[in-house]
């Protein structure tokens, strides 16, 4: 593997520095701005005749991107100054501990348990979550080194882009992309779901019905405002966000403890007969699809830039 650069704390170190150059040139212009240079700013768009250059050089550029590769400097220094507005460090070791919390306690939990002992695992489920955790374990390990030798936004992103290029970061952004988007619709989807059955109501009776194709004729209007509220929340703060998760990690954490001890107390043992009713085959086919319940841990890595060293935060 590559050698990184500096640790966290040296990188603070060097940050400072470099902040406290780049404030007395200027200060940091306002995220609210609407014009090309802000949008467009390579020099490629800025005239037709540089766009039409450029196009001319795309099999270079693509050959270029194909096998270049980044490297730590630049992601935690040169990066950092382009985009003109600093991250403000306000996470602790606390706030990431729930952040972890949260994002593999929710709907993944809740719904894919009882689907997935029904169809493929039985009560060996248990297994299963064991199999998907330690296979996030050992993802967390990476993460977690990455993190901390790359303290920056770019999570994985950054991390491939100095150990594979370019050209993998990109797929890579894609799939996370993707990830995020289908995980957080389902979650939202979920908030639909609790809420009918809260109410006594058919799973589908608060969205609305449309005349398009099978599948995808059902709006959810209750998950559009989930994630919109969601949305407004990791905007303002990121500190209010971590507080938010607090509380809402508590109170998931609190249902979780009470369907146990619920379970526990009319627990039918004679419900654990067979214990493998599909084999080996079965549990690590559940495991394949219960590791979404887990998914969300690597988002954590992309707050190493908003998070304070140890000294920062006992001094």
């Amino acid at each position: 593997m590559k050698g990184f650069g500096p640790s966290a704390v040296e990188y603070r170190k060097l940050s400072e520095g470099s902040h406290g150059e780049q404030d007395a040139e200027a200060h940091p212009r306002s995220y609210w701005r609407f014009n090309k240079q802000d949008f467009l700013p390579e020099e490629s768009f800025q005239s037709w005749a540089n766009y039409r250059s450029a196009l001319a050089q795309t099999g270079f550029r693509f050959k270029d991107r194909l096998i270049s590769r980044s490297d730590d400097a630049n992601e935690i220094r040169e990066l950092r100054k382009q985009s003109e507005n600093d991250m403000k460090p306000c996470l602790t070791w606390w706030d990431l501990t729930w952040f972890g919390f949260g994002s593999v306690i929710g709907a993944g939990i809740f719904v894919l348990t009882g689907q997935e002992a029904h169809k493929h695992a039985g009560p060996a489920i248990v297994l299963s979550y064991v199999a998907s955790g330690v296979s996030a374990m050992l993802s967390v390990f990476c993460y977690t080194e990455f993190a901390v030798e790359i303290p920056v936004a770019g999570g994985s992103f950054a991390y491939l882009r100095i150990e594979l290029g370019d050209f993998v970061a990109f797929i890579t952004a894609g799939n996370i992309l993707l990830e995020s988007i289908v995980g957080s619709a389902a979650v939202a989807r979920a908030w639909t779901s609790y809420f009918t059955t809260l109410l006594n109501r058919p799973s589908n009776s608060l969205r609305i019905h449309t005349k398009l194709s099978a599948d995808f004729n059902l709006l959810d209007p209750i998950a559009v405002g989930v994630l919109v509220i969601a949305a407004t929340i990791a905007m303002i703060s990121t500190r209010k966000t971590s507080l938010f998760n607090w509380i809402a990690t508590a109170v998931n954490t609190l249902v979780i403890l009470f369907v146990i001890i619920a379970g526990f107390a009319h627990a039918n043992t004679s419900n654990l007969t067979p214990f493998l009713p599909y084999g080996a085959k079965g549990i690590f086919q559940a495991a394949a699809i219960v590791y979404f319940a887990y998914g969300g841990f690597d988002s954590i890595a992309t707050m190493a830039e908003e998070t304070k060293t140890h000294q920062e935060t006992y001094h």
